[in-house]
């Protein structure tokens, strides 16, 4: 069901609900001296809000709209929660960092229900940090190094299949990322049954996450649980051939296990996992490492096409890959490691795209910032695009400009993988499948765009609402 008919549905069933308790339309007492409006009753500025995030600038207009009239801190009620917008350097170190606990991370209830409550997204304080320690290892730039060859074959795969044919570029995308993480996951084949049941349930749950929170059979939410529990159906065999050692392979759910159940000191019984936890941070980074991924690849190959200088020192930089002798299909993990453009052209892929356009926390205590106080139990938003279009920091922002990344940026301006202890622990994943991706497409194919529409589509994570349908051909 897409976002908007959900969002309208949700918006009918707080105005009827509302309507029979006769609810008064008022802030928080205390929220009355934030500047801001919250917009119509009931509904507050939920439509405005939806409006703007599927217009080609996304919740830009929305937010430098409201921040023109009321400052860099300003109320608004909108998809059902009273909330506290704010930019800023200032409020990117505070609510990314939680220094001293100030904030806590504030998914919707729809996704915490799915993820589980010892996924990663939902623990805090020490425990976060465990479980954030025991997922980083494989997931850093040597623990990755397994996984090179698989991720480097399947793109050659890919793309064998892209010669003089209409793609939808996001629906190639998200089947690639999906195989990739599946694979470094728990060895999943790129083709088979297996690997069909899990990509169906993945969607599955991927869709519920925008749901209306009612667990009634027929329901997207409903749907998205019961596939959950499936999935872990999955896992629940495959844990336990692993645990049994019945079954060995080389891969991120294998090191979990195989490192965090032996042992009987002090240490050892820390890091231990039980089933539960693996599971819950399986599937939390399935969902984290899946969506993100594939929008990024999606937007990086759709502002190649519309910025020819851009792509043509693009795919001179992989050309001399190519023609060092070690470069095309065999591609080597040095190789990899030391594409300085391609690096920039990520970083500004995420700087003008934004793929997650706002970091949704909750005040886990009363705090003070550009003189506004905000108090425990708010819901309080970091916008970031307009952090990424500050033409102070980004001069002519809407302009694609890789250079931009010469130097590092300021702390705290660029949040392309988020900033502080909840910093995406896939980055440098991601960042691989791009580089591996990109360099096979640049060296083989051109590309013509077949749908003007700079549309995004009304999810939680920025895409084109087109697909970015192109018809390829080789070079």
């Amino acid at each position: 069901m897409e976002f908007g008919v959900i969002l309208g549905l949700a918006l009918l069933f707080i105005f009827v609900v509302s309507a029979l308790f006769l609810r008064v339309w008022t802030s928080p007492k205390e929220m009355e001296v934030i500047p801001g409006t919250l917009g119509w009753p009931i509904v507050g500025e939920s439509f405005s809000f939806l409006s703007d995030f599927s217009s080609p600038s996304g919740i830009y207009s929305f937010m430098k709209k409201r921040q023109q009239r009321y400052g860099k801190v300003f109320k608004s009620f909108v998809l059902g929660r009273y909330t506290i917008f704010m930019t800023g350097r200032e409020a990117s170190k505070i609510l990314l960092t939680g220094k001293d606990g100030l904030v806590s991370l504030n998914l919707f209830y729809t996704g915490q229900q799915v993820l589980g409550p010892t996924s990663l997204l939902q623990t805090t304080g020490e425990e976060h940090k465990r479980l954030r320690r025991l997922i980083a290892e494989p997931l850093s730039v040597d623990g990755l190094k397994k996984y090179f060859q698989f991720i480097n074959n399947l793109a050659i795969e890919t793309l064998d299949q892209w010669s003089g044919r209409k793609i939808l570029v996001l629906e190639e995308a998200s089947t690639f990322t999906l195989k990739v993480i599946g694979h470094m996951i728990m060895s999943l084949e790129p083709s088979g049954e297996e690997q069909e049941k899990f990509r169906a349930n993945f969607k599955i749950i991927s869709s519920s996450f925008a749901s209306l929170p009612f667990k009634i059979p027929g329901t997207a939410f409903h749907r998205g649980i019961k596939a959950r529990d499936r999935m872990y159906d999955m896992l629940d065999s495959v844990i336990s051939m692993r645990r049994s050692g019945n079954e060995f392979r080389d891969d991120f759910l294998e090191s979990l296990i195989m490192k965090h159940s032996k042992g009987m000191d002090e240490k050892a019984n820390e890091d231990k996992l039980t089933d539960k936890q693996l599971k819950d941070n399986v599937l939390t980074l399935l969902v984290a490492g899946h969506d993100t991924t594939t929008a990024a690849l999606t937007w990086l190959i759709k502002f190649l096409g519309e910025n020819t200088d851009v792509l043509d020192q693009l795919r001179g930089e992989h050309t001399r890959i190519r023609e060092s002798g070690k470069g095309g299909e065999n591609l080597t993990w040095p190789e990899v490691n030391n594409m300085p453009y391609t690096t920039k052209v990520i970083s500004e892929t995420l700087r003008r795209a934004t793929i997650l356009p706002w970091f949704s926390r909750k005040a886990a205590q009363d705090f003070e910032i550009d003189g506004s106080n905000i108090k425990k139990g708010w819901s309080v938003n970091l916008d970031v695009v307009s952090i990424h279009h500050d033409p102070e920091v980004y001069p002519k922002p809407e302009v694609f400009n890789p250079h931009r990344f010469d130097a590092p940026p300021k702390p705290y301006t660029f949040l392309g993988f988020g900033s502080g202890p909840r910093m995406c622990p896939g980055m440098n994943l991601a960042k691989l499948e791009i580089s591996i991706f990109i360099h096979h497409l640049v060296c083989r194919y051109k590309w013509i765009p077949l749908d003007k529409d700079d549309s995004v589509q009304p999810t939680l994570v920025r895409m084109p609402k087109n697909k970015y349908a192109v018809l390829v051909e080789e070079l």
